[in-house]
């Protein structure tokens, strides 16, 4: 069979998280029913489905192994879109019995207050996990709580997420022009932010938080490709030795601060260094009658006069073959 994860810490649809080191699971170990989207009667049929097996807590994640009834004909049917795959999510339905808004506690997109401690009720298999027929919160009075954006809902309250925000009884002895006031500015502010977040007047925050994302994420994403560019033209600049090896991380932060093209630009003024082993063997190049290869002749009245003494006694080889070359007969033996 194969097991589920039921649930985990991250934040869900609702805007808050469950703590699983806090979900008291002995109740429901005693009864371990298995349901259908968290309903006990479907088109007619009985409820439940099967049952959770080897239920247990691993990495902050609640796990265990659905065990369908094999005298129920609707079970097997969800059984066998389990097996298949067509079905592929389980969800908890907990009561809540401990909330903390601690700013601490919160997640990035998260709304509401950190549920640290609840009860698992029943688990279901569900098409889709985390919607208002997945995951079930319920108040200590057992009512299913209804979390959609704008609604109250003591048992898990919104979050303050400014610590500017006034609390109830920081307001209780203002005016009611001190209070509409406040709101006209508030309202000012939230309508500018909301413009340069390019978004409509009247967005909630759940998508104001995912804007902010959004652009921290491009941010990121600009910064890695700058890094990437400015490293690369750093690299090839110690390649073409415009710069020693041990320069790169010096040029890479200044990089990082002028930009990729105004680095690639200062580098194209640069000459690229010499190693004085290439100095030397230039000097030695550009030395009076060093570099050039050796004149060659075809015949021996092609060699200058003050040269041809020199070259019989250096050359007599060379000396017979241009005299060959000038008489067509063979040279006579040279002397000393």
């Amino acid at each position: 069979m194969k097991e589920v994860i039921i649930s985990t810490e991250a934040v869900n649809s609702y805007g808050t998280r469950i703590l699983t080191a806090g979900i008291d699971i002995e109740q429901y170990k005693r009864n371990p029913v298995l349901l259908w989207m968290h309903r006990r009667a479907w088109d007619g049929q009985s409820m439940p489905i099967g049952k959770i097996d080897n239920l247990r807590v691993e990495d902050g994640k609640l796990i265990g192994t659905p065990v369908f009834d094999q005298n129920d004909d609707f079970a097997r049917k969800i059984e066998s879109k389990w097996e298949s795959g067509f079905l592929r999510m389980a969800s908890a339905a907990l009561e809540l019995t401990e909330v903390n808004a601690d700013p601490a506690l919160a997640l990035a997109g998260q709304t509401r207050a950190t549920v640290t401690r609840s009860k698992l009720v029943e688990v279901s298999i569900v098409d889709i996990g985390s919607n208002d027929e997945a995951l079930q919160l319920c108040g200590s009075d057992g009512k299913v709580l209804k979390l959609a954006a704008g609604e109250d809902a003591p048992a898990l309250p919104l979050l303050k997420l400014s610590d500017s925000e006034p609390s109830p009884e920081d307001t209780a002895g203002e005016t009611e022009e001190n209070k509409n006031n406040k709101n006209k500015k508030t309202t000012a502010m939230n309508k500018e932010q909301l413009m340069l977040l390019g978004l409509p007047e009247g967005a909630s925050d759940e998508q104001a938080t995912a804007a902010l994302q959004l652009m921290k994420t491009k941010a990121d994403n600009a910064e890695t490709l700058q890094l990437a560019a400015v490293t690369q033209c750093v690299d090839q600049a110690v390649a073409d030795r415009k710069i020693l090896a041990a320069q790169r991380a010096h040029y890479i932060e200044l990089g990082k601060a002028a930009g990729a093209q105004m680095l690639a630009d200062t580098f194209k003024t640069m000459p690229a260094q010499r190693k004085p082993t290439d100095v030397l063997n230039l000097s030695h190049q550009s030395a009076p009658g060093a570099g050039g290869q050796p004149k060659t002749y075809a015949k021996l009245s092609e060699v200058p006069q003050s040269e041809r003494l020199t070259l019989r006694k250096e050359q007599p080889a060379e000396y017979m073959r241009l005299y060959k070359a000038e008489y067509d007969v063979d040279c006579p033996p040279l002397s000393e």
